[in-house]
Formats: structure tokens, C-alpha cells, sequence
């Protein structure tokens, strides 16, 4: 099984991309994270807001396959506890469908992403910053997976 993340975004801060690194080279081949780096949607030259995100949207679903299980990480989406995250992982991996997760940018995903959604996923009612926002998923997909192999890592 794959799992891919695409994020709007291309210049996250170094710290980002080295914890990213960091949990996703946990993960390990058993559940190899990719990253797919979308360029934002132009926000100058009086482009709307509305505008970059239909922009971001267009790039996003070039992306997404066909075949894949798509997660759509958003602030309104349904939350789950680590444990309820682990346990859903595992349904996952034994269907053994790819699994996409989507970010969008700094205004949001359009409705075409949303609707792509086989799942939309809150990872907190906090809005995050979204370079943060590969941090908290590759460690809480390398946590959940720590809990599937009884790894020490997720403290109970």
C-alpha cells in the first residue's frame, strides 16, 4: 500500500521538512509516505481568492488517481482519537487501497476537491498552519502504526 501526500505548498520552512523527513522515514516501506509539492494558486495581479483555489483545485485532482482512497485533511472534517485513527489505518491496509491525503492552501480546498473525498479528516478544530499540517500527519500516521506493531512509541 501507498500513501501519498499532496500539499499545496513548495518553500515549507526548513524545520517542516526535516520532521516531515524525520516521521515519514519512520514509517519506514511498510507504509512509504510520498510528497507531492503543489504551487499555490496565484494570490497578486488581482487574482481573488477564489481564483488561487480553483487554480490549486485544478493541480490537486491532476494529481489524485483514479484508484486511490482520497483524505482530505480540513478543519471541518471528522476527528478521530489516535486509537480511532489506528484502527481506521488498519481497515485501510488490509483493503489495500493507496491512500491520497489532500491539503490545500492558505484559503482552502474548492468544493471539487471536497467532493473527491472518500473521507474529509480534521486533524484539529484549530486551524493549522499548513506546512504544520505534514508534521501532524506523518506523526500520526507513524503513531498509529507504532500502535498496530506494539511499538513502545504511543504511550496509553
Amino acid at each position: 500500500m501507498r500513501l501519498r501526500l499532496i500539499a499545496v505548498g513548495t518553500r515549507p520552512p526548513p524545520w517542516v521538512r526535516q520532521a516531515y523527513d524525520e516521521y515519514s522515514r519512520r514509517l519506514g516501506p511498510k507504509l512509504k509516505l510520498d510528497l507531492i509539492e503543489i504551487e499555490p494558486g496565484p494570490r497578486s495581479s488581482g487574482k481573488s481568492p477564489a481564483q488561487a483555489i480553483e487554480a490549486e483545485a485544478r493541480k490537486i485532482l491532476a494529481q489524485v488517481r483514479e484508484q486511490e482512497f482520497v483524505v482530505v485533511l480540513d478543519e471541518r472534517g471528522e476527528e478521530l482519537t489516535t486509537h480511532a485513527l489506528s484502527d481506521w489505518l488498519s481497515r485501510r491496509m488490509q483493503a489495500g487501497r493507496d491512500l491520497a491525503f489532500l491539503v490545500g492552501g492558505p484559503d482552502g480546498v474548492a468544493p471539487q476537491v471536497l467532493s473527491r473525498a472518500d473521507l474529509t479528516l480534521s486533524l484539529s478544530r484549530l486551524t493549522l498552519p499548513h506546512a504544520l499540517v505534514r508534521v501532524v500527519l506523518a506523526e500520526q500516521l507513524y503513531r498509529a502504526l507504532s500502535i498496530l506493531s506494539h511499538h513502545p512509541y504511543h504511550r496509553n
